[in-house]
């Protein structure tokens, strides 16, 4: 595996170069906001990732927490399962569907949900243990990343095109904003807490945090905002050469997250094999001079003849 991560690091940075150049060169101007709105290509994608390392996230917390217990393990798998059965099939009932935004198609919904238990049963057979806690400090931690991407690059599309350069009252804005913020205060706990419940805690955060993902993309369905609607699965269309390259900067920063993510995984688990490392060390050197200053006291310790 080791020698395989030269090889993807390049074919990456040849595919981030080639999604560049589709979306300076290949894709057309838009009509309406000129060559300003070549942005989306970085500002969607990155969303889209951040989105994706979250739900990661949040799989991979809410399974070390279960995993504390054979019974809780056992009950959320099933309720995971449950959840991606009952998910296939409502959207398609007739009363749930017309609940459904305009433009939201039932399929849309439907795979979304299936795909919580697949990424469960995937996440809990390939990284057991406290693997779980390393995804999900490292899917954070590139999450908060791209996420910092998406904060930078919307004000930066915003102001040539709506004339300011933040919508202090818009849901969709600051929903992101509060996101970024929860997995920023995640961090801050992994790193500067030394607490034995440091783990647990942060997962509890992690889950609560998860929950305003939705908030932030249904946002713009179900509330007045300044954001535009959707052009992708309602609300709006897209030239098909602008979403083929808008697809093809996606799978771009998707294979770089995957990079970035292995590294830091590798790295991090490195980590804490080196203060385990140390604090056996340290345990054994604490005995040893246990056992030699008890045999230093030994003989004063002995009655005289």
């Amino acid at each position: 595996m080791k020698r395989a991560f030269p090889i993807l690091a390049v074919l990456t940075a040849l595919f981030l170069a080639y999604a560049l150049y589709e979306a300076l060169i290949v894709a057309p101007t838009d009509a309406l906001q000129g060559d300003v709105y070549r942005i989306i290509y970085y500002h969607v994608p990155s969303a889209w990732t951040a989105f994706l390392l979250f739900f990661i996230n949040f799989i991979a917390s809410v399974q070390y927490l279960a995993d504390a217990k054979p019974s809780t393990q056992r009950a959320a798998k099933w309720i995971v399962i449950a959840i991606g059965i009952v998910g296939a099939v409502a959207p398609f009932i007739p009363q749930v569907r017309q609940q459904l935004p305009a433009g939201l198609y039932p399929s849309s919904v439907a795979t979304t949900v299936l795909a919580i238990p697949v990424f469960y049963l995937l996440i809990g057979k390939f990284f057991p243990g406290q693997n779980l806690d390393v995804l999900a400090v490292t899917t954070a931690e590139v999450g908060v990343v791209f996420c910092t991407i998406v904060l930078v690059t919307g004000p930066i599309w915003a102001r040539p095109v709506w004339g300011i350069w933040w919508a202090p009252g818009d849901i969709r804005l600051t929903s992101t904003l509060v996101l970024w913020l929860i997995y920023v205060s995640y961090l801050v706990l992994r790193r500067f807490s030394d607490s034995a419940q440091t783990q647990k805690l942060a997962a509890v955060l992690a889950v609560f945090g998860a929950l305003d993902v939705p908030l932030v993309y249904f946002s713009i369905w179900f509330f007045r905002t300044q954001h535009p609607q959707p052009v992708i699965g309602g609300g709006g269309s897209m030239d098909p050469r602008m979403l083929h390259v808008l697809l093809i900067s996606w799978l771009a920063f998707l294979c770089f997250a995957f990079l970035v993510c292995w590294s830091r995984f590798r790295l991090e688990k490195l980590r804490r094999e080196v203060e385990e490392a140390y604090a056996l060390e340290s345990l054994a050197g604490a005995e040893d001079g246990a056992r030699q200053a008890g045999a230093t006291s030994l003989p004063l310790n002995r009655s005289p003849r």
